[in-house]
């Protein structure tokens, strides 16, 4: 008997407790501002209605609405992280349904135009490179600037068929100017690649043992908007040379597709460096192929300044 009656007294106190916390939540739920204007505008949820519900009213009160109750997207204190609920009254009964809040769309907004832009070894601090961050200040960068803002500003439903050629002193920022072009075109959804040319011989030359070499060089070819970043640094063989850079710049020659360069010589000494393979060959009318094609596929800006990595 003696348990029964224990049982009974717990059921008792955790009854009346329970009760003293709908007391609360009701009242919690009741005094908010928006269930207020939402029961107001629908007669059928009467107070029986809302006891019925109360939960449900309790769910929709407590969430943030407009990320005001959230520290950030990361730390989204609603039951759908990064989704708000927006109310609907269907007869008496209440119905949330979940939307995209302004953080989240953000950031999806953010990682879709990170999937526009393909890179092949390149540094972070590129791939986030923004227009707002460059040294208008500096006028050894000036003309670097205004062709590049020029460019941007010039873009319509149509890309120029022409890219640019940053050429200049090592350290000087050449390859910044790339990723705030990749990330401008990214906010107007087109997509780029941007390739370190010394990583993308050795990725031809390994892609010859799995096979996916001619997949590769298609995506080269084909992509919207190339981006070769330090050409001439690479070490030079007449294979690559002939077969797959200069297959790649005739291919987008023809088809008016843009492509972008850094380098750290002017097209006279790049043609130089083409000039000679690693093996010693001199083959002169090879090189100014590639050159020339450099020249019909982008503007030439010089850029000058002071060593950033200092």
């Amino acid at each position: 008997m003696e348990p029964i009656q224990k049982s009974l007294q717990k059921w008792m106190k955790d009854h009346k407790q329970f009760q003293q916390r709908f007391n609360q939540m009701k009242q919690q739920v009741l005094q908010d501002r928006e269930v207020k204007e939402l029961i107001a505008s629908n007669p059928a949820l009467t107070e029986e209605a809302v006891d019925r519900q109360l939960i449900k009213f309790y769910e929709f009160q407590s969430q943030s609405k407009n990320c005001e109750k959230c520290p950030s997207r990361e730390k989204c204190i609603n039951i759908l992280e990064g989704y708000t609920p927006e109310p609907t009254v269907v007869g008496s009964e209440l119905k949330l349904m979940y939307n995209k809040c302004p953080r989240e769309r953000k950031l999806e907004q953010k990682r879709k135009q990170e999937s526009l832009i393909n890179s092949l070894h390149m540094p972070r601090e590129i791939l986030e490179a923004s227009s707002e961050r460059l040294d208008l200040s500096d006028t050894d960068r000036t003309e670097a600037v205004a062709k590049t803002v020029q460019y941007l500003e010039g873009i319509t439903d149509e890309l120029p068929s022409k890219g640019l050629y940053f050429h200049g002193p090592f350290g000087v920022g050449k390859t910044y100017f790339l990723g705030v072009i990749a990330n401008s075109l990214s906010e107007k959804n087109i997509s780029s690649m941007l390739i370190y040319m010394p990583e993308f011989v050795r990725e031809m030359k390994n892609s010859i043992k799995d096979d996916s070499m001619n997949s590769k060089i298609e995506a080269f070819k084909t992509t919207p908007v190339l981006m070769l970043d330090d050409i001439g640094a690479e070490s030079q063989s007449a294979w690559f040379r002939d077969e797959v850079l200069g297959s790649i710049l005739q291919y987008r020659m023809m088809e008016r597709l843009p492509v972008f360069f850094t380098s750290n010589y002017n097209l006279k000494e790049l043609e130089q460096i083409f000039t000679t393979s690693n093996r010693g060959d001199v083959e002169q009318v090879k090189a100014q192929r590639i050159t020339e094609r450099i020249r019909q596929l982008s503007d030439l800006i010089k850029v000058d300044g002071k060593n950033r990595r200092d």
